[in-house]
């Protein structure tokens, strides 16, 4: 199969994923090496996994390397081209399954030696550290509007070759100032596919007293970073291009 965008988006959410909830169960699930290291390694983590993912999304066909529907949708909504949001979509939704499967496939051992459902549900899909609809779905509108913004600096054509070069850093950087900054409320999922393909991967996998994938938060980190995206990409459109 030749290199393609759709591949690229694929294999580097798959990536992004993978490395991304990898550190999440490196903290909290029993009787790893990082267990209990906390929360900044878990933003760290989150950043260098971004970083990673847009790394092999370019390497494998995908200049944008969005890895994340939010991403595509504020782009398209900024140039009025549509025309790849539904591959990129599907593509990251199949990535981000399939990198919480390879999570469940290299934990596995852990997750049997932890008992708390929730904390294995973590590993896979964000939550509210205290549940309050409305503003949940503020924290993942904001942190997404802020990831938008922050990309759109970061691409922006006054930047030349710089871009080019250090661009897959500087989003690592970004995402994990929004990690720490504001990743306090929701976990900061600021990316559908992030949340909604592993949250997919759990309920359907065979984990061990797993409990519930807490459907009726679900939709918060979907609609909360398309909103969030959305409003950026208009801001773009109108402001900054």
């Amino acid at each position: 199969m030749q290199v393609s965008p759709f591949l690229g988006e694929l294999i580097g959410t798959m990536v992004l994923l993978l490395l991304g909830d990898g550190v999440v169960a490196n903290v909290i699930l029993k009787q790893t090496k990082g267990h209990n290291a906390g929360w900044i390694v878990i933003t760290a983590g989150w950043a260098f996994a971004v970083t990673m993912g847009v790394f092999v999304a370019k390497a494998f066909g995908s200049i944008d390397a969005h890895l994340s529907p939010a991403v595509t949708i504020a782009f398209a909504v900024a140039t009025d081209n549509y025309s790849n949001v539904v591959p990129y979509i599907t593509a990251q939704m199949i990535g981000a399954f399939l990198g919480a499967v390879l999570v469940w496939l290299f934990y596995q051992p852990h997750f049997a030696a932890t008992d708390d459902a929730a904390t294995k549900l973590a590993v896979f899909a964000t939550g509210p550290a205290i549940r309050h609809t409305g503003s949940n779905l503020t924290s993942e509108i904001i942190g997404t509007l802020v990831l938008i913004l922050g990309l759109a600096g970061i691409t922006t054509k006054s930047l030349g070759e710089v871009a080019v070069g250090v661009g897959p850093y500087l989003v690592g950087v970004l995402v994990w100032s929004i990690g720490m900054s504001l990743g306090g409320t929701t976990g900061y999922a600021i990316n559908p596919a992030r949340d909604l393909g592993p949250r997919i991967a759990h309920a359907l996998l065979p984990i061990p007293g797993k409990g519930s994938s807490d459907w009726g938060y679900a939709w918060i980190p979907v609609v909360g970073p398309v909103i969030g995206g959305t409003i950026g990409g208009l801001l773009i459109r109108f402001f900054a291009l």
